[in-house]
């Protein structure tokens, strides 16, 4: 152990008479950088979180890219170009939908709601995995019914349940003698909740085959093209691709230009937060400052005899560099250990609830990062670093004859 590091360790530990004040100082200062760090790490693994769980939501509901014509017009070959998609290798499935307005009726209440068609055999996004009650099942049963999948915001709209008779009407401009709505029944087999209010709210999906006559298609007509990838990392790419390779009138949209709202407000999150929470950190590290300017005060004697002996100006800077440095990484390591038991406390207990109708979520998501605990280790160290330098640069100058003779 060489003496800067010895001295420092045994400035830091205290343990000499009439040093209760200035104990106090140094666990504040420590207080100050776990609290902090801790703060950080927190918001972090919660921005994390968000971003994770929105995500996976999003894209586990909506399709990644869809295929539509300019002006909403529809697709009048869908079959085609079905099979033209076959040649990309980077396409999972894809799939023919219907989709349009419609009027769902219950014994109840009415309201107005998307109605989509999509094949019987298998959506090409991951709604079955967000049903809450009852089945994804689309086939008909005994009496032509077809089977019906909404969600829950929607069916307490509607005050629907399982096994429930949903009317649907559509109508092409204006009813009237001459143009009488179409009309047909479905019986609820599953609710699905995502969270996501627009979502719950507003969208119904039951078979293609199903809902043809219902918007007057026919099968090798469709709204959209729905496609799902392999690789969820490759969408923004392969969207401009295939956007640049289709012919007029078709274009594609990925699902973060569809939702770009909601990607927005997770982005914004991620991108605001840690930068207001880290200036507790910077005030926590050049409290530092006052912290080691009253432990150079305090051995002022000491420096003096130290300097007499031979010290250097050199080896005084760094015993107290190390001494900021030893608050610094005692706060920090108090600050990890926190924001890991919070993370754990969180995830297992969700202690911090939130309102599902604005955040999406009923709690508080934790999604801790390495590379969070990396950066805030290296950024405190050296802010705290950095303030603790000015009060050692002030110590190094210290007159011992001046000391030695005075006292002070």
């Amino acid at each position: 152990m060489n003496f800067e590091w010895y001295l420092a360790k045994r400035y830091f530990k205290g343990k000499r008479k009439g040093s209760r004040f200035l104990s106090f100082i140094k666990i504040m200062a420590i207080t100050g950088v776990a609290v902090g760090s801790a703060g950080l790490l927190i918001a972090l693994s919660v921005v994390h979180g968000f971003k994770s769980v929105i995500d996976n939501k999003v894209l586990g509901f909506a399709p990644h890219v869809t295929v539509t014509t300019f002006g909403g017009n529809t697709i009048n070959r869908a079959d085609t170009l079905l099979s033209d998609l076959e040649s990309y290798p980077e396409i999972d499935q894809a799939q023919a939908v219907i989709d349009g307005q419609t009027m769902l009726q219950t014994p109840d209440d009415v309201t107005g709601t998307l109605l989509k068609g999509v094949d019987i055999n298998g959506d090409v996004t991951e709604i079955r995995n967000y049903i809450s009650k009852g089945s994804y099942d689309l086939t008909a049963d005994s009496s032509g019914r077809p089977g019906i999948v909404i969600g829950s915001k929607l069916a307490n709209t509607l005050n629907a349940d399982i096994n429930s008779t949903l009317t649907a009407y559509t109508v092409d401009g204006l009813p009237s003698p001459l143009s009488s709505p179409e009309i047909q029944q479905f019986r609820l087999t599953g609710i699905y909740q995502t969270g996501i209010g627009q979502f719950d709210d507003v969208l119904a999906l039951t078979s293609r085959g199903h809902i043809e006559t219902l918007f007057q298609q026919s099968p090798e007509e469709a709204s959209m093209i729905e496609i799902r990838l392999k690789d969820r990392s490759n969408i923004e790419a392969f969207g401009k691709k295939l956007d640049s390779e289709l012919s007029y009138p078709y274009f594609a949209q990925t699902i973060y230009e569809r939702y770009s709202s909601i990607f927005a407000w997770v982005d914004l999150q991620e991108e605001t937060i840690p930068f207001v929470i880290a200036v507790m950190i910077i005030v926590a590290a050049f409290n530092l400052i006052g912290t080691v300017l009253m432990m150079v005060l305090e051995r002022t004697r000491d420096i003096g005899i130290l300097k007499t002996i031979g010290a250097s100006d050199k080896s005084i800077r760094g015993v107290f560099l190390l001494e900021g440095l030893f608050v610094a990484v005692v706060g920090l390591s108090i600050g990890i250990i926190l924001s890991l038991v919070f993370a754990w406390l969180q995830s297992t207990y969700q202690l911090i609830p939130l309102s599902e109708q604005n955040y999406y979520m009923a709690y508080a998501p934790v999604e801790p990062h390495m590379i969070d605990f990396v950066l805030v280790t290296g950024v405190t160290l050296f802010l705290c670093a950095l303030a603790s330098w000015l009060p050692a640069r002030i110590a190094a100058k210290t007159d011992p004859l001046k000391v030695i003779a005075y006292g002070r």
